[in-house]
């Protein structure tokens, strides 16, 4: 059997991101993924495979890959699949194509990722859809009569999607709040987070850095979510969004993610791949990554990566100082926060993390300078494609031998994180 072979990222492109009920209401999971696909597909090649996904749940299609190629006009026979692992679902997607490229006629993966916060499906509750199925299947006028009386007024409750962990019933807010406590953070450094990701977020798109990585849809041609107007002073004066009853509220509408629409893709590849893009489409090799899952029910919902992250390192022989990009999702400033401290912590690397070696102070100088999920957006599915093409295209641009970590936390006690090197 062959060796496997090395395995390369490609940056794709990405919709604009936008607020949820803004500009892309109009668009569905699908419908705005479908251009996304089809600007990858206009680079004139053909994946040998394709995963997509999304994380909020709709009853009219099961596969969502498949559908968004056959609606992109992709060709029929290129096998599609779907993925989900909340925030991480489209980096876990990029990790499922690495562990399937093979080289010997599996060597170029579309992967990508969309969330349509503005078009939800709601559900009827499980009692309400047993009791439809068995007034559908009733054969006679008397037996759905005697269904009709076995109809309960608590079965009448639509089920609504709800930004909350099912196991522990809080919201991703409401544990980050914890975590925020715990850790004893500051309003004031959540507030500088976000205050710096618009910062590099509008100058990135000054600079034009985001120009062949956003297409246009429809009329939106560029992230509506970056504030150039953002300050320190207008962010002190914000209200708590989630702890609003005990004066120690921290998280905020400013630092914390909003909720977001969009879709974003990537080329995952082997050499021979590479070789069927574009020779301009900027390409960075995949060192190594890690997955990582902890006990939610000790451990901050988000927290995975404070463990994963110095795992990842110290297998590779490296410290914080070795990476000189980091791309950590910001899905709040104070998760942010809190695994830096982590990271920085001694009893917390040996204890938990399970790794010895000192890892030194952590260079958050070096991390998101073209902006994060504050200010760009957080559309869950889209996420992981998101960032692992922005820290491609930045990387690319550094000397041979520079490394990136990108990291990403994911609802349920989850993450996953990518090392990745200028070759």
């Amino acid at each position: 059997m062959a060796s496997k072979p090395d395995i390369w990222l490609a940056a794709g492109v990405r919709t604009p991101f936008a607020k949820v009920d803004g500009p892309l209401k109009g668009y569905d999971a699908i419908a705005l993924s479908v251009p996304v696909v089809q600007a990858m597909l206009a680079q004139g090649t053909r994946p040998d495979f394709a995963i997509w996904g999304t994380v909020i749940p709709n009853l009219t299609w099961s596969n969502i890959a498949r559908e968004v190629l056959l609606d992109a006009g992709a060709d029929p026979t290129i096998p599609a699949f779907s993925t989900i692992m909340a925030c991480s679902t489209s980096m876990i997607g990029v990790i499922e194509a690495a562990g399937m490229i093979d080289g010997r006629g599996r060597d170029l993966a579309l992967v990508g990722g969309v969330e349509s916060m503005s078009k939800v499906q709601i559900g009827a509750s499980i009692g309400f859809s047993d009791w439809l199925k068995g007034f559908q299947s009733a054969k006679t006028p008397g037996a759905r009569l005697a269904q009709l009386g076995r109809l309960k007024p608590s079965d009448l409750k639509l089920w609504i999607p709800k930004v909350a962990n099912r196991t522990t019933g809080l919201s991703m807010g409401e544990h980050t709040e914890i975590t925020a406590k715990e850790w004893k953070l500051s309003r004031a450094d959540q507030d500088q987070i976000a205050f710096e990701s618009h910062q590099h977020a509008v100058a990135a798109w000054e600079a034009g850095f985001f120009d062949d990585l956003v297409i246009p849809i429809g009329d939106l041609k560029r992230d509506t979510i970056p504030r150039k107007d953002s300050t320190l002073e207008k962010l002190a004066k914000l209200a708590p969004a989630f702890d609003k009853t005990s004066g120690q509220g921290t998280l905020t509408a400013g630092n914390s993610s909003p909720l977001t629409d969009g879709a974003a893709a990537i080329w995952v590849a082997s050499k021979a791949g590479l070789a069927r893009l574009p020779a301009k489409t900027p390409r960075v090799k995949v060192v190594d990554y890690e997955v990582t899952s902890i006990d939610l029910r000790h451990e901050g919902l988000l927290m995975a990566p404070a463990y994963g992250v110095p795992r990842l390192l110290a297998r590779n022989g490296l410290t914080y100082a070795d990476i000189g990009l980091w791309e950590i999702h910001e899905a709040f400033a104070a998760q942010v926060l809190s695994h830096i401290a982590a990271w920085e912590d001694e009893a917390f690397r040996r204890t938990k993390a399970g790794v010895e070696t000192d890892l030194g102070k952590f260079p958050r100088e070096r991390m998101n300078p073209t902006g994060g999920s504050l200010a760009v957006g957080h559309p869950f599915g889209a996420t992981g494609a998101r960032i692992l093409s922005q820290a491609v295209k930045e990387l690319a641009t550094r000397p041979k031998g520079e490394k990136a970590i990108v990291s990403i936390c994911a609802d349920g006690g989850q993450g996953t994180m990518m090392l990745l090197e200028n070759v």
